[in-house]
This record gives C-alpha cells, sequence and structure tokens, in this order.
C-alpha cells in the first residue's frame, strides 16, 4: 500500500515540477534586431577599418544555446586608390556558460543584467574591389570579385535591458576560407592591378559587432500560467 501511494505521489509532483520548469524554459523564443558591424585588421594589404550595417533573427533552442541568423553590408577603404564591400549571410551558435535567466514569462521584478556568450559559426560572402576615380587600373580591369565562404568564432554578452529587449555587442574573428584577392599598386606610375589567388586562404579580419534586439514571439514550448 504505502509503494502504491508513493508512485502516485510520484505521478502529482513530476508534471507540476515539469510544468513549472516550462514556464522559465526560453526554447522557441525568437527574436529581430538590427546591427552595425566594425571590420579591424583586414586581409588586405593597405585597407582602412571598415564599417556597415544590416540585420538579424534569434531562434533559441534551449537555456544554455541561443543561433543568430545574420546579414551584413560592410564597406572600407584602401588608402585612396581602391574600394571594397562585402556581403555577408550565415549563422552563429551561441552558448551560454553561466545561467542567470529572467525570460519573458517572469513574474518578479526585472533587473538589467549581462549574459555572456561564446560564438562560432559560418557564413557566405561576396566581395568586391573596385579602383576609385581618377585610378589608372591596370590592363583596363576596374574591379575584382569573389564568391567564398567562412567560418568564425569569438566572445560577446548581451545586456538584457527588460524582458524582451537587449543590447549585444560581439567580437569575433573570421576566417575566408575560398579565394584571395589582393591589390597591387604602383604609387610611382599611379596604376592599379588585381591578382587572385586560388584555394583556400586562411586570411581573415576582427569583426565587432553592436545589435539590438527584440523578442517578438514564441513559437514553442508554450506553457499555462
Amino acid at each position: 500500500m504505502q509503494r502504491i501511494a508513493l508512485v502516485l505521489l510520484l505521478f502529482v509532483v513530476f508534471p507540476f515540477q515539469a510544468q513549472e520548469n516550462r514556464r522559465d524554459n526560453p526554447a522557441g523564443m525568437l527574436s529581430l534586431g538590427g546591427r552595425t558591424t566594425v571590420s579591424l585588421f583586414n586581409e588586405q594589404k593597405n585597407e582602412m577599418s571598415g564599417s556597415g550595417v544590416g540585420g538579424q533573427f534569434r531562434l533559441r533552442f534551449s537555456d544554455a544555446v541561443n543561433t543568430d541568423w545574420f546579414f551584413d553590408y560592410i564597406t572600407s577603404d584602401i588608402l585612396n586608390y581602391a574600394h571594397r564591400t562585402d556581403y555577408h549571410i550565415g549563422w552563429s551558435v551561441l552558448f551560454y556558460p553561466i545561467n542567470n535567466h529572467n525570460y519573458f514569462h517572469q513574474t518578479t521584478q526585472f533587473k538589467p543584467k549581462f549574459r555572456p556568450y561564446i560564438l562560432a559559426g559560418h557564413c557566405f560572402d561576396y566581395s568586391k574591389i573596385e579602383a576609385k576615380d581618377g585610378t589608372n587600373a591596370l590592363d583596363g580591369v576596374w574591379y575584382s570579385e569573389r564568391w567564398s565562404s567562412a567560418v568564425q568564432a569569438g566572445l560577446g554578452t548581451h545586456l538584457e535591458l527588460s524582458p524582451r529587449f537587449d543590447l549585444s555587442l560581439t567580437g569575433q574573428y573570421m576566417i575566408h576560407l575560398g579565394n584571395h584577392i589582393e591589390t597591387d599598386y604602383d604609387f610611382t606610375s599611379g596604376t592599379l592591378s588585381f591578382n587572385e589567388h586560388k584555394g583556400a586562404s586562411l586570411a581573415g579580419h576582427v569583426l565587432v559587432t553592436l545589435s539590438l534586439n527584440y523578442k517578438i514571439a514564441k513559437l514553442w514550448g508554450f506553457s499555462r500560467r
């Protein structure tokens, strides 16, 4: 009789505990955001720091794992003789090593907090380097372009300003895996030439990204309050 009572007690307690856990589970949360990116220590010789804008959405799979799906448009100058444009479209996995959650359904008073994370991911990119006006392009070629892919990894943190809104700062290194374009400028004659190297290249750049994100919907993991 005691065993039967114990089994019945487990069936009563466990569902209530599971329901309470589901209430705080962030899985299925969808966020939309805008971002601005600065490109530093670029792969191209004489290339200045670049900057750009983009957008992203996040889809969270668990308390510890989130994902970023992003698009970036970045421009930079190569001294005064060439201009570079980059388009990135890709994704990153965000891992949260510290569990200090405060989610959409939390009813206690909210306190802003930092949430650090580790990220790694992949993207496809298109790059175009073109001569500026007044530059003499060798053989009449005024630009060179490439399609390639890249991998990135880095660190970041969210500053959670409310249960729905956060400000995120990320620093990461992106390594391009495709063909590599180099510019060769003769300062004496003022002529510019492009050299494309076939095969994989480990050259890359550092990206610092600041984004604003807003939670708009919970796609799964609903629970009744």
